[in-house]
């Protein structure tokens, strides 16, 4: 199979004959070419577009595995094939566990390259059109982007491809922020009544008498400020879907009406004795555990049971951190978008700080976090200088450790305590609370230490 002429390849190795004749023999296959000479130039090389990347193992500044390891902490797509000359069976394994394509041994059998090197493209190719395809049934049911491969998301996909088409009530479960008003969505685009409104609650947002006449309406002069009638959220969405989020949050006396509304499926102004009827699929959410709050009394069993016909979990993003990378560059594109920068990606710092954190907050905090990162991004790679504190302290902990002279001496004890407390400072932002945790210490003691400088 001839190469194609518009694919390229990045030869890393620090032995010049070596990278001489890949350079020339490759570029005979019909193949575009460069070279580095080391893992740090291949890491820098490696935010440009290549096709593939063959680089050796052993190399002075930077190993081939940690080059990998950081290529693939970036661009997780990219062909990676590791060349050595020992053959050894740890490194080969090692560098596929890090992500590498395919493990070559020195001295190369360039037929075996050469077919190495054209099935490769074929490999990535037949991976997008993979994630093509279930990006595309993951985005199906939702104009509003789901983005997710990870198992959790596929499990979740699967259970609203069950319950959409049917007219069950369904509870949306999970923290806030994973994204449940999404969801919610999906369920209505993929359902009979798609083409019929679908309607959105915060019932947290709400008082109690403004929620039902939110809900319900009102006639004119029902209350102060009535000044006509008002048609209820209910009757808007009549031949649609209502989605009630946070319904963990209604009143005692709401919850009553509500109940009648989904028996019944009537509908009784605020200040008017008619019924209404209504033909409506309801959809709720809540980042509460509502048997705990029919056990404590706040919530009514008798509603639990009928808005718990089905039952959806959002998963929080800390399980579903495969996921992290997709969601971060969305943002970034369409951040960058909206303030007029070029913005190409994140660092492998930078990334590795957004996958290890365990996102408290969930995609909100993600979203706002990059939106943060891309309004102080100075040049085209988010770094991890301008993430949120709370993220970039994770690597606080090495930055707490105080100077050791190179010659061996012995700093006095309240020098090194002097430049512990002033490290601990720098990291949490001055914040003297954050900087007494991690001293192992109280604020007062922190204060103390302070004033005696």
């Amino acid at each position: 199979m001839a190469a194609r002429h518009e694919t390229t390849v990045l030869v890393v190795d620090d032995d010049q004959s070596h990278r001489t004749i890949l350079q020339a023999l490759i570029k005979g296959w019909g193949y575009t070419v460069e070279c580095a000479d080391d893992g740090t130039k291949a890491v820098e090389l490696a935010k440009q577009p290549f096709d593939l990347i063959l680089m050796d193992v052993r190399m002075a500044v930077m190993s081939g595995i940690e080059a990998l390891k950081e290529i693939k902490a970036y661009n997780p797509a990219i062909p990676i094939l590791i060349m050595t000359a020992y053959s050894n069976v740890e490194s080969a394994v090692e560098a596929i566990k890090a992500g590498a394509y395919d493990y070559l041994t020195k001295p190369l059998d360039f037929d075996m390259l050469r077919l190495t090197l054209e099935r490769a493209p074929e490999h990535v190719s037949l991976k997008a059109e993979n994630l093509e395809l279930r990006e595309r049934l993951v985005s199906s049911f939702d104009p509003g982007n789901i983005i997710g491969r990870s198992e959790g998301m596929r499990r979740l996909m699967d259970m609203v491809a069950m319950v959409a088409p049917s007219e069950a009530t369904v509870l949306i479960t999970g923290e806030s922020g994973t994204g449940k008003e999404l969801i919610a969505k999906a369920i209505h685009v993929n359902s009979p009544r798609k083409n019929g409104p679908l309607v959105t609650v915060n019932c947290a947002a709400l008082s109690e008498t403004l929620l039902e006449s939110e809900l319900f309406g009102h006639e004119k002069g029902a209350f102060t400020g009535a000044d006509r009638r008002r048609e209820g959220r209910f009757m808007q969405a009549n031949k649609g879907t209502i989605f009630l989020d946070e319904i963990g949050e209604i009143s005692p006396s709401v919850q009553v009406k509500l109940l009648r509304t989904i028996q019944e499926r009537e509908v009784q102004r605020v200040g008017s004795d008619q019924t209404l009827q209504v033909d409506v699929r309801i959809v709720t959410a809540t980042n509460r555990d509502l048997k705990v709050e029919v056990e404590a009394g706040r919530f009514r069993q008798d509603l639990y049971y009928r808005l718990n016909v089905m039952t959806v979990t959002v998963p929080p993003l800390r399980e579903r951190r495969e996921d992290i990378p997709l969601l971060a560059m969305y943002f970034l594109h369409r951040f960058a978008e909206a303030n007029r920068k070029v913005a190409k990606g994140f660092t492998p710092q930078a990334m590795d700080m957004l996958l290890k954190y365990d996102w408290p907050g969930n995609i909100r905090e993600l979203e706002n976090a990059v939106e943060r990162a891309v309004v102080l991004m100075p040049v085209d790679f988010v770094t991890e200088r301008e993430l949120p504190l709370s993220i970039s302290q994770l690597i606080a902990p090495e930055e707490l450790k105080p100077s050791v002279p190179s010659d061996g001496e012995i700093l006095p004890l309240d020098e090194v305590e002097r430049e512990a407390i002033h490290a601990a400072l720098k990291v949490t932002g001055g914040n003297k609370s954050e900087a007494a945790k991690k001293l192992g210490i109280t604020r007062k003691t922190l204060l103390a230490k302070l004033q005696r400088e």
